[in-house]
């Protein structure tokens, strides 16, 4: 599931920068809006629109809101360099607007944008994700997924082309971990690491059943869906490239070449430089593992390999998803960044 220090919000001159660049290269503009009615983050009010976690901390208990967003905002750690939030929350929980006498939520979840569902998972306990739908965009000539966790319900099947707007079920509380005074819809906008992700998860987890095929969140690299719909709101002419311009990479990492490397041809954007005869890949990745930049080498490499980390006066597991131990200037994968890379290179 994808689901895993608050974020940081755009500067507004570079944000600018970088989507005049995006939008000189790239004609067609993003379409995005709310997946539901609450759009209290368009006027600022986070606590309006995020839900509440419940948290302990020294057996004091707070429902801080802050824990519904995008970003390292759970499970506190205390490290010599003071205290960090190490669990990634890959999407946005938004808050249900109504609800009935007794406390079940209305709300009704619609498409954020027109596409296709690719996925529906109508049994609650196949996933954390409870009942969820995702539906794949085509935006600038790129697949982008949206994805709508712990649904009470679903009005939509596979196949399906949905409009912007199109009801796609009603806001619950299935999955692991939630209760009717916390129901939310859990949102995320990925783009997609692999089309071979079936054989990878035989090789990575042998006894474990995949039922969600390309679209198990593994599979599904998210970005701050909060800040992503009051940007694109607020810039009509926002595409993706512009909006991730902005973010921080926190390690890089290079991989063998392979047929089955999907991420400069799904997203070729990132590319830079000369992608002819590339015999490796540098990808840089922000703190969570999202792809940004793909810069082709034209030495061969026989298996995956960080080559840098961003310092950090917390330990790098910490600030990389897990991915990356030891020091900036020392960095190396942990087993589970090796297997993902694995993932995002095709070479397994």
């Amino acid at each position: 599931m994808g689901l895993m220090n608050p974020p940081s919000f755009f500067r507004a001159a570079s944000f600018g920068a970088a989507l005049l660049l995006a939008t000189q290269s790239i004609a067609e503009a993003l379409d995005l809006t709310f997946p539901t009615q609450n759009r209290a983050l368009l006027q600022g009010d986070g606590e309006g629109f995020y839900m509440f976690v419940d948290r302990e901390i020294q057996g004091v208990k707070t429902t801080p809101w802050e824990g519904g967003q995008y970003g390292y905002v759970r499970d506190l750690k205390v490290t010599s360099g003071g205290p960090i939030y190490t669990r990634f929350h890959e999407g946005a929980d938004i808050k249900p607007l109504e609800r009935s006498g007794t406390g079940e939520p209305l709300d009704v979840v619609t498409a954020a944008g027109a596409g296709r569902v690719v996925h529906a998972s109508a049994v609650p306990g196949q996933s954390n994700y409870g009942r969820f739908v995702v539906i794949e965009h085509q935006w600038e000539g790129c697949p982008y997924y949206t994805l709508y966790a712990h649904l009470n319900s679903l009005s939509v099947t596979v196949g399906q082309r949905v409009a912007a707007g199109e009801a796609l079920g009603r806001l619950g509380y299935t999955g692991a971990g939630i209760d009717r005074r916390r129901a939310h819809l859990h949102f995320e906008v990925n783009l997609i690491l692999s089309q071979d992700f079936e054989n990878w998860h035989k090789l990575v987890f042998p006894t474990e059943i995949n039922r969600h095929g390309l679209y198990n969140g593994i599979n599904l690299a998210g970005m701050d869906a909060g800040r992503l719909l009051v940007a694109a709101n607020k810039s009509p002419g926002l595409t993706i490239p512009a909006f991730l311009a902005s973010e921080e990479v926190a390690f890089k990492a290079v991989v063998p070449a392979t047929d089955k490397f999907v991420l400069a041809k799904l997203y070729p954007w990132m590319i830079r430089g000369d992608a002819s005869g590339a015999k490796a890949w540098e990808i840089s990745f922000t703190s969570s593992g999202l792809p940004l930049r793909l810069e082709p080498r034209r030495d061969a490499v026989s298996e995956p390999a960080v080559t840098s980390a961003t310092p950090s006066k917390f330990p790098l597991s910490y600030v990389t998803k897990g991915y990356v131990t030891g020091t900036s200037k020392a960095p190396t994968l942990t087993p589970s960044g090796r297997n993902f890379l694995r993932l995002v290179s095709g070479d397994f």
